[in-house]
């Protein structure tokens, strides 16, 4: 057997250092941080696969209330030989740290909150529920508890995003005064139908996550300004063309969001313009940066050049970030505040802001910035 999948069997993450004399030793091993899901019917939920994968975590079980979404789950690889659980059982297992909540959206909520009280880092995938109460309350038992929440938007560790986070970090594109994000892509006529139950429509199901990147990056809007429309012939109700324009002081943002756009992976990108420069990137899933500068910066030359990035695996930058979290290596780097300003921007953008009240954002009171 190979070393490293030995490591990975026994649930050792070993690391080598030097001694002297020119002599490599093991460090003690670090323990596996025990993980479990809550839920299959979520479009990401395959994302276990991510952390069943990773030396840095041991799926104790699964929970999936619905039989026939459970015996579907069974024959995949992602939930392939796991223990199926009730959710008190997962719960209760000794030794478990961390709680993926993958259910349908309606549900995400109610289980995340579940998990909180019991003590649980959790991973809640997109959007964020319906209820911003709801989630206030999650956020507000998770910050008195110490543990993380994180949401499961899958460009947050997108390397192209990552240079753009340091990029901003270090001033190189100025003062920003404009950003633009697309989300879309085409949706059967089924998957319309589902998406349709929800008001918010395409932009509540996928627009949510390039508004994550907004929100990073200019912070919480003054206002929301939704203009959504119907567009297709067929007629299921579904908000299915969708734009956002979100104002800031000095800045405007605009997301828009297609469940009709031949081609719509391809178009996913996200522009960041600045007095001393621009950051663009597309396709967003498999990324590549066109970057306009007005000097040169490190090795980054003045005018216009291109970077081309290794194709990413979505998720496992997220569970190993996670990990270094729960270990108390580093801080969250996305704040309650900020899922929580994401949730209300996300709301307004659907066509919320004057159908749904709004309480009082969680305290910022020992709250973490958000690492954009």
């Amino acid at each position: 057997m190979h070393r490293r999948s030995f490591l990975k069997q026994s649930g050792l993450a070993a690391v080598a250092t030097q001694v002297p004399g020119g002599v490599f030793a093991l460090e003690k091993p670090q323990q596996r941080i025990r993980v479990g899901q809550i839920g299959v019917s979520h479009a990401h939920a395959t994302k276990l696969e991510a952390y069943r994968n990773s030396p840095d975590y041991e799926v104790v079980g699964i929970v999936e209330p619905s039989e026939a979404l459970r015996q579907r789950a069974e024959k995949t690889e992602p939930f392939r030989d796991l223990k199926w659980l009730t959710r008190e059982q997962l719960l209760a297992t000794p030794g478990l740290q961390a709680v993926l909540v993958e259910t349908r959206v309606k549900d995400l909520l109610s289980n995340a909150l579940a998990c909180v009280r019991a003590g649980m880092h959790i991973h809640i995938d997109k959007p964020a529920g319906e209820s911003l109460a709801q989630l206030k309350q999650a956020l507000d038992t998770a910050r008195e508890k110490k543990l993380m929440v994180q949401m499961g938007y899958m460009y947050r560790y997108n390397p192209a995003v990552v240079m753009l986070r340091e990029f901003l970090q270090k001033g190189w594109l100025g003062d920003i005064f404009e950003v633009h994000a697309v989300m879309s892509k085409v949706v059967d006529v089924k998957g319309r139908k589902e998406l349709a139950e929800y008001p918010g429509g395409i932009m509540f199901e996928i627009g949510c996550h390039v508004l994550d990147l907004v929100v990073g990056i200019l912070g919480k809007p003054q206002s929301v300004t939704p203009f959504n429309l119907h567009s297709s012939p067929i007629q299921d109700g579904l908000q299915d063309n969708m734009l956002a324009v979100l104002k800031y002081p000095k800045a405007t943002a605009t997301v828009k969001s297609s469940a009709m756009e031949v081609d719509g992976f391809a178009r996913r990108h996200l522009v960041v313009c600045g007095s001393e420069g621009s950051f663009h990137i597309q396709p967003l899933d498999n990324p590549g940066a066109k970057i306009a500068l007005s000097q040169k910066r490190e090795a980054h030359p003045k005018g216009v050049s291109e970077v081309k990035f290794p194709k990413y695996t979505r998720y496992a930058d997220d569970a190993a970030d996670m990990a270094k979290v729960i270990r108390g290596e580093k801080q969250a780097a996305f704040s309650y505040q900020h899922d929580y300003d994401v949730q209300e921007a996300l709301l307004q953008a659907c066509g919320e802001k004057g159908d749904v009240r709004l309480p009082k954002p969680p305290s910022p009171e020992g709250d973490r910035r958000v690492a954009f």
